[in-house]
């Protein structure tokens, strides 16, 4: 798999900074005063082992909760308290680690549900604007079919999502992701259970969805080898905390996360328990 070039949209500009987000339930601490910073328009990668925070990292990200304590900033914007519908305008957008398209729907109807944040026209509007709505209607359905083009979906825009096998559907949850038009993607285990070369696909898409469009991504991903190869940048959690970030290489011959990932004798016996 090639690494991407650099973006010519990339930047120091920091676009998304988490500044010691916590997060417990109950007595579990999820999340313990975690900051990580995202730059425009680079490829973030949030690893670690199973129970590291990743998933509850990403959720605070994107309204579905809301930190304990510290704060997160989108494009100077404190995003903190706000809910995911108001995040969602603000364009970040999201995948799930288990797939949540709607499965009686198309494959098109699913992407054009994306596009609904960016819709002027309701119901009432509808009615009395019958010209804009319809006008509203066919640009929105053009993105959709980009889409379905950019990720080779053409033969099945009409199927039904239940009836796709399982890395179609990771590409349909993706269009629909895309179909917000984001500044920032959260990809929550994208390539969880595909086979090699749907990996292979799936992080061609990634790369060409931050080439082509400038899109931030931030990932969150088990395969290390995909996440080495198409990442600007790694931060690495262990049991709700920030052990290391850095570079891809960087990452790799830190003892704090070569430890983690593979531990010392007794504790590899005790995760195996």
């Amino acid at each position: 798999m090639a690494v991407a070039a650099t973006s010519a949209t990339r930047t120091d500009e920091v676009q998304l900074a988490a500044t010691g987000v916590s997060k417990r339930f109950g007595g579990v601490r999820a999340v313990e005063d975690v900051s990580i910073s995202v730059r425009r328009g680079e490829i973030a990668s949030i690893i670690g082992p199973n129970g590291a925070g990743k998933t509850s990292l990403l959720n605070m990200i994107s309204g579905f909760y809301r930190p304990d304590s510290g704060s997160i900033v989108f494009d100077g914007t404190e995003t903190t308290r706000y809910r995911p519908a108001d995040i969602a305008h603000l364009g970040i957008a999201r995948t799930f680690q288990n797939i949540a398209l709607f499965g009686g729907m198309t494959v098109l109807d699913n992407i054009m549900l994306g596009r609904h944040v960016r819709m002027k026209s309701g119901v009432l509007s509808s009615f009395i604007y019958w010209g804009f709505a319809q006008k509203e209607e066919i640009a929105h359905r053009a993105r959709a079919e980009e889409l379905i083009d950019f990720l080779e979906l053409q033969d099945l825009r009409k199927q039904q999502t239940s009836a796709l096998a399982y890395g179609l559907r990771k590409r349909v949850e993706l269009a629909r992701a895309l179909a917000l038009d984001p500044k920032l993607l959260l990809l929550d285990e994208p390539m969880g259970g595909m086979n090699s070369e749907e990996k292979e696909d799936m992080a061609r898409y990634i790369l060409d969805v931050n080439e082509q469009w400038g899109t931030t991504i931030i990932l969150i991903e088990h395969d290390m080898a995909v996440v080495m190869d198409i990442s600007d940048r790694v931060a690495v959690l262990d049991r709700g905390r920030k052990i290391a970030e850095g570079t891809p290489g960087e990452v790799q011959r830190n003892p704090k996360v070569i430890e983690a990932y593979l531990g010392t004798g007794h504790e590899r016996t005790e995760r195996a328990a």
